[in-house]
């Protein structure tokens, strides 16, 4: 790590969060409210701040109330994004930020973003996202802030996600030849941390998980966490984007800094609960039986 964080006594940055309510951005939160930060969080709509955090309402995609968000703002950790619309929505934030004078604006991209190519209608179809981010980076880069961009990989929670909706149907379609390398998220929440605290550097070398998988190893994994069995039909996709991603263009090996692997995540997030729900069954169909009831349905 290049920049190491502050004792909280010497730090007093007023900070704003965009997405600070999201996978990445509720984490970055309280790691630098414990920095010493005032730490102040952008969200769409109205909900309960955690102590300590300043919640401001505004809408990136039109400008509503960024102005009043980014007042006073030093730092802006840029988290917010999505598969669509990230140009306009980093274009309206840096707008407000050069206005209100911020020094130091950070931006959490993704690896392969200036590798995977999005040309036609199919590319943009199921790849537009990096294409999104893409134009985020070139806005924040020629904003004229000082500002630092991190790339790093997916989430394991966003595999997650993922792995639940394929693994509901009755056969899984997976995508021929595509690997992936997952990191975990509050790794990246504590280097983008780091990031904003320290002073802008650019784009910095990215960040990805400690190992490389299949798409169908990915979800093989997850069917044996969450105690599934279902078959596999490999799926060969078109398009410029989708020869890149099997050319590897999405992936950091030489950038595998992350710690947590999927299968660690896996223990901990999907066959915990199984174990839970299997208790919780197997304590109600016990009771069941002890009172007379459920002998039906067990048969």
């Amino acid at each position: 790590m290049d920049n190491a964080m502050e004792p909280p006594a010497e730090r007093n940055d007023r900070t704003l969060v965009t997405g600070g309510t999201g996978t990445l951005g509720r984490l970055v939160v309280p790691l630098l409210r414990d920095a010493g930060c005032k730490v102040r969080v952008l969200s769409r709509r109205s909900r309960e701040a955690g102590e300590g955090i300043e919640l401001v309402t505004g809408d990136l995609a039109t400008g509503e109330g960024i102005d009043a968000a980014v007042e006073g703002a030093e730092i802006i950790v840029h988290c917010a994004g999505s598969s669509k619309g990230d140009q306009n929505k980093a274009l309206n934030l840096v707008r407000a930020a050069s206005r209100a004078g911020a020094r130091h604006l950070v931006y959490i991209s993704v690896v392969g973003a200036d590798r995977i190519p999005v040309v036609s209608g199919v590319d943009r179809a199921m790849f537009g996202y990096f294409a999104s981010k893409l134009a985020a980076e070139r806005v924040v880069a020629d904003s004229g802030l000082p500002w630092t961009t991190l790339r790093a990989t997916q989430f394991h929670e966003s595999f997650l996600t993922v792995a639940r909706q394929m693994t509901r149907l009755p056969v899984i379609p997976a995508p021929a030849g595509f690997r992936f390398q997952p990191v975990d998220a509050g790794e990246v929440a504590a280097r983008l941390a780091e990031l904003a605290l320290g002073t802008p550097a650019g784009l910095v070398p990215d960040m990805a998980g400690p190992r490389v998988y299949g798409m169908a190893a990915l979800l093989r994994e997850y069917l044996q966490a969450s105690r599934k069995h279902r078959p596999f039909l490999p799926v060969w996709l078109p398009g410029k984007a989708a020869r890149a991603f099997r050319a590897g263009a999405n992936l950091a090996p030489d950038r595998a800094v992350g710690l947590r692997t999927w299968e660690e995540f896996l223990a901990d997030r999907v066959s915990s609960s199984s174990d839970s729900r299997s208790k919780r069954v197997t304590r109600g169909s016990a009771r069941n039986l002890r009172v007379g009831r459920g002998w039906q349905s067990t048969r």
